[in-house]
Parts: structure tokens; sequence; C-alpha cells
């Protein structure tokens, strides 16, 4: 939380200077604070970025991070893992899954969506895939080990 408060007041320093760069500080400080708010995960030596949702869930699930687990497979549309924490949760009725949703089922149920669906069940949104492609070809037809880092 430290870090993010001195990046939002670097970010605002640098946003007001004076001169001809500081359009070109304000682009590298959106940027910088992007990367913040953004998270990897690797199968199988292939890289996803991933934009999180700036919600205590998000916040709480990278400072987890580095984290490696085995993903089981649910229902031909997802990959699921249980994290030894709880995080904070605020579940709302998303009713439309898409692939590359990254949500928290629960408190503790971290999940992987690789196929639209339309649903009834509440999930805490953490994040979104930036290019999902093949991913549903790439985390395969059953359980799979999954890297995520910051």
């Amino acid at each position: 939380m430290k870090r993010f408060l001195l990046a939002m007041c670097a970010a605002a320093l640098l946003m007001t200077s004076c001169g001809e760069n500081s359009q070109a500080t304000s682009v590298e400080v959106k940027e910088a604070i992007t990367m913040k708010n953004s998270v990897t995960f690797q199968v199988n030596s292939k890289n996803f970025s991933a934009t999180l949702e700036d919600n205590p869930a998000a916040l709480a699930f990278v400072e987890m991070l580095p984290l490696e687990c085995d993903m089981n497979e649910l229902n031909g549309n997802e990959k699921y893992f249980y994290l030894a924490d709880d995080l904070p949760s605020n579940s709302v009725s998303v009713k439309q899954i898409h692939a590359g949703d990254l949500m928290l089922f629960g408190s503790n149920c971290l999940v992987i969506f690789y196929k639209d669906f339309a649903t009834s069940y509440s999930y805490t949104r953490l994040g979104k895939l930036d290019n999902p492609v093949d991913l549903e070809k790439i985390l395969g037809a059953g359980n799979v080990r999954v890297k995520f880092f910051k």
C-alpha cells in the first residue's frame, strides 16, 4: 500500500512539472502505474499479461506473488486453485464470463476462465488477460501448472 501511495505522489509531481518533457514524463508515469496493476502468468513456457482491477482482492492477490500452483480443470471452461489464505471478497453476479477473466470464487478460489459463457454464479473480479488468444489451447484439457508473478 505504501508503494502505491508513493507511486501516486510521484505521478502527481511528475504530471505537474513544467518544460518540454512534461508530456513524455506523464506517459511514462501512466505506463509505470499500469505496470503496477498488472501481473504475468506462465503456462507451458507461454506468458500472458493480465490487467488487474483496482480492488482489495486484486491488491491482496498481488501481495501473494510469486505463486506457483497446480490448477484443476472444471466444466471444460475454467481452471481453478484454492489459495492457502482468504482474500477480501465482494462477490457480484457477473452474468457473463469471458475467456481471460481472472476471478475469485468465494474468498479463496482463484479461477481462470478460457471460454465465454453465461453464468448465474457470483465472483469477485481480479482482472482480465490482455490478450487471451489461444488460451484454451495452451491451458489444455487437464490440470495444469501455472506460475503467477509481478
